[in-house]
């Protein structure tokens, strides 16, 4: 049995928060008299991920995911635990271990600004000490996966959120990490955009056997590409298994969007519950786990004249609370 490339064991990261009561005399006293408050960002977590793996780690809000991937990239010192990545200790090892992975946050770019995709792309070939002619070779094999040859002179500040997402991941893969840990990359895209960036990620793994590290608030990610997840909350680890058995037990409901041509007033399909409803536009709740979204669109499409669709996931929030409670139970 192979050993994982990613081992984490009792992992903990506090951090010491500085507390001010309100006003001026509140800020005064805090000078000469501070508080400090100490919050579990991540506490006492343990998982492994084998070579190959395409897994999400999810969770709300402040749940400890970024911080967990940047004690794993080596960005953060863990308060305690054992951490392992690619046989490096990422704390102490942080430069050689940069060699073998890769990584990209939706809301932090790499990317220069002011500048076009093709100069960080240069800098970053000298980073990594890339000789020149396979710099050449992997930059275009990767301009030509994701389509971005025509990108690579436009300034970053000109692109759009997709185009620049997809030159935020070839810079990432230029030096054919092993590991590369996505962090939301698909925040803020349109549907054609998720789509490609979803398709791009399942070839990388499928292809080149990069290990993927994703984090996402998107349900459509995790089901469409991982298929293992972790959830985590509050820094505690709650859920690790299949993504199937996440699906299975806890993503049963969509949110289908119809616009109609007319009045929305007659529309009574008995397998779903109207959330919300105006003169041409109605939000319904469906338990696909008793009713398919194919015979809503079918009676939907029989009975009025459609004039636009959108399927949407549960909120990742509601995934956690229906995780929670079953826990509870």
């Amino acid at each position: 049995m192979n050993k994982p490339i990613i081992e984490v064991k009792n992992l903990r990261k506090t951090f010491k928060i500085k507390q001010k009561n309100p006003g001026f005399f509140g800020g005064f006293s805090s000078v000469f008299k501070p508080d400090y408050k100490v919050v579990d960002a991540v506490d006492n977590i343990s998982f492994s991920v084998d070579e190959g793996e395409l897994l999400a780690f999810i969770g709300p809000n402040g749940a400890g995911k970024s911080t967990t991937i940047k004690i794993l990239t080596g960005i953060l010192y863990p308060t305690s635990g054992f951490i392992n990545v690619l046989g490096f200790n990422p704390s102490k090892e942080r430069q050689k271990l940069a060699y073998y992975i890769g990584s990209v946050f939706g809301q932090k770019p790499q990317l220069w600004y002011h500048l076009p995709p093709m100069d960080t792309y240069n800098l970053f070939s000298r980073i990594y000490e890339m000789e020149s002619k396979k710099f050449r070779e992997r930059l275009k094999f990767l301009t030509d996966t994701f389509e971005i040859e025509d990108l690579l002179k436009t300034p970053v500040r000109k692109l759009s959120l997709g185009q620049r997402m997809r030159c935020e991941i070839v810079a990432a893969l230029l030096h054919r990490p092993k590991i590369i840990f996505l962090d939301e990359p698909t925040i803020g895209l349109d549907v054609i955009a998720k789509k490609r960036i979803r398709e791009t990620i399942k070839y990388l793994n499928e292809e080149e056997r990069v290990t993927i590290f994703l984090t996402s608030h998107d349900a459509g990610d995790i089901e469409t590409l991982a298929k293992r997840t972790i959830v985590i909350n509050q820094g505690m680890l709650i859920f690790d298994d299949s993504t199937e058995e996440l699906k299975k037990n806890f993503i049963k409901t969509k949110i289908i969007e119809l616009v109609l041509e007319g009045p929305t007033d007659d529309f009574r399909f008995p397998g779903g519950k109207i959330i919300e409803k105006s003169k041409y536009d109605l939000k319904i709740e469906l338990d696909i786990s008793r009713m398919t979204i194919e015979k809503l669109l079918n009676y939907a499409v029989e009975n009025f004249d459609i004039k636009d669709i959108n399927i949407f996931d549960p909120p990742m929030e509601e995934i956690i609370s229906a995780i929670y409670q079953k826990q509870a139970n």
